[in-house]
């Protein structure tokens, strides 16, 4: 799942969002659930962005303390096990539900036994042809909020795609397969089981469709198999597999009465599991000093002046940028000095030796929290060559007041990398919270993190420190207190709450006389 970002709205990104050219579009306003008519995301060209966030799914301490709920979906080949669990989502109107077929996890198969799938004397139905370990694993970290690569089968060729697919951030996950009962690791990670209970007659009727139509077999073939294979396993492993069950749907997905009473279930779960990051965090009080991960950049009298124009509510629109950039550059600047390095000689043009110093590291990338973190992409890119470039949106929940991830996009193998996280401004950090959470999920490690701040409030740092204490948190100022709104004050710039567009009296003042 990919995503994009803002930050922690009220925090003070509102006037560093006039960094950016505007977008044309409206904000939108985060829902804890979505309508029926409408779609929970919306798609461009190149994005996917949730238009329902999944809200915080570890406590402030940044530890998860809340695993997702995994739905396992067990039946007869061709039973309807899929259209169930469409239908279940569909019902769940919830964002990040995650269906997880075991269909991908069939073993790679030998020569020989790819001789034999070819003639239809390979037995796919049977508990050793999937890879449970690979399934088990994968279940577990996907359970537990990490990101995993699923492979890709393709039952053309027998065999396992090469580029897999990546899923991250399920709040539920919906897994289905004939054999989701027949481990019992498995079992144990599945919190609720459902067995759907199909006519055989039906059920071979639907798989002479799919393995004819979707499959590229034969007809004889498929009756073939049916015979030796699909009906002895369905009488050996799966019917009996049925008094496991929690819930038994007959009729598969005609059955609206069993899928209701399911939905209402997961639905008093996932109340159950809500979590009030911000809330916590806000009434948190910190006496202690400010922690010794924290790095301010050197009040000198230029760092001192740049704060005095972009801190004034009378400096122009044109001013606020440039001025704004300026410390953005010198921040990102301090920042890299935090980068591992080891010693290295070279030789000089004048053919001497010269001794240096060189990074120490695979890569460098950059993740923007969305959209006002965004305003710092040009600086890290003006002084670091070729750097990747991540986003992450986080937005905040207007009805919880939660910050809740609505998208994210990651360069590949970003774990092995040090990561520089940007934000404008951080104010209790819940945003920032979350995003460190998220690079976590992808195997970053918490000493390779720097989260890289224009302006902070203590408590932001301190909640950041605390859940997080191998971070790095660079900033170059930090102020004392928020306000009522969660705003840092003094702060900097004016909070005009309006978006991404100027209100009539910042248009009046935009350009400078």
């Amino acid at each position: 799942m990919e995503t994009e970002s803002r930050s922690d709205s009220g925090s003070g990104e509102d006037s560093l969002d006039r960094l950016l050219p505007p977008t044309g579009a409206p904000r939108r306003k985060s829902a804890t659930s979505l309508s029926k008519s409408e779609p929970p995301l919306l798609r461009t060209g190149t994005r996917t962005i949730y238009t329902a966030g999944r809200p915080p799914w570890y406590d402030e301490h940044g530890a998860q303390s809340k695993e997702a709920f995994v739905i396992g979906l067990c039946g007869g080949s061709a039973s309807g096990k899929t259209t169930v669990a469409n239908k279940i989502i569909e019902a769940l109107d919830v964002p990040w539900v995650v269906l997880l077929s075991m269909d991908s996890f069939y073993k790679v198969l030998s020569p020989e036994e790819q001789a034999l799938a070819a003639t239809n004397d390979y037995n796919f139905d049977h508990p050793a042809a999937f890879d449970f370990e690979l399934l088990v694993a994968t279940l577990r970290k996907l359970k537990q909020g990490k990101s995993v690569k699923i492979p890709v089968y393709d039952f053309t060729t027998h065999g396992r795609q090469k580029d897999w697919k990546n899923v991250y951030g399920a709040s539920v996950i919906i897994f289905e397969g004939i054999m989701s009962f027949a481990d019992k690791e498995l079992l144990q990670l599945l919190d609720m089981k459902i067995f759907v209970d199909t006519d055989s007659d039906i059920r071979l009727v639907r798989r002479l469709r799919r393995d004819i139509t979707e499959r590229g077999r034969d007809i004889e073939g498929v009756i073939k198999q049916y015979n030796k294979f699909v009906k002895p396993a369905f009488e050996q492993y799966i019917e009996p597999a049925m008094r496991l069950a929690d819930i038994v749907v007959p009729r598969g997905g005609g059955n609206m009465v069993a899928i209701d009473l399911i939905v209402q279930h997961v639905h008093s779960q996932l109340e159950e599991r809500e979590l009030s990051v911000r809330a916590l965090l806000a009434s948190a009080q910190q006496t202690q000093p400010l922690p010794q991960t924290l790095s301010v950049l050197e009040s000198t009298p230029q760092v001192r002046g740049l704060h005095t124009i972009i801190r004034n509510k009378e400096t122009c629109r044109d001013e606020f940028i440039f001025y704004s950039k300026r410390l953005m550059r010198l921040l990102i600047e301090h920042a890299l000095t935090f980068l591992p390095s080891q010693p290295c000689v070279v030789q000089t043009p004048q053919g001497h030796e010269y001794k240096g110093r060189s990074y120490k590291g695979k890569g460098i990338t950059g993740v923007s929290i969305l959209r006002a973190g965004e305003t710092m992409e040009p600086a890290l890119r003006a002084v670091c060559k070729d750097v990747r470039i991540g986003k992450i949106l986080i937005q905040t929940n207007l009805d919880s007041g939660e910050p809740e991830l609505h998208y994210l996009r990651l360069p590949k193998d970003i774990s092995e990398d040090h990561v520089i996280l940007m934000d404008s401004t951080v104010s209790t950090g819940a945003a920032a919270m979350m995003a460190i959470r998220v690079l976590l999920d992808h195997e970053v490690q918490e000493d390779k993190i720097m989260l890289v701040s224009l302006l902070m409030a203590e408590l932001g740092v301190h909640s950041v420190a605390y859940a997080f204490p191998k971070v790095k948190i660079i900033t170059t100022a930090v102020d004392k207190s928020l306000d009522d709104y969660l705003h840092v004050i003094p702060g900097i710039g004016k909070l005009t709450n309006v978006g991404f567009d100027l209100s009539e009296a910042e248009k009046g003042k935009s350009a400078c006389p």
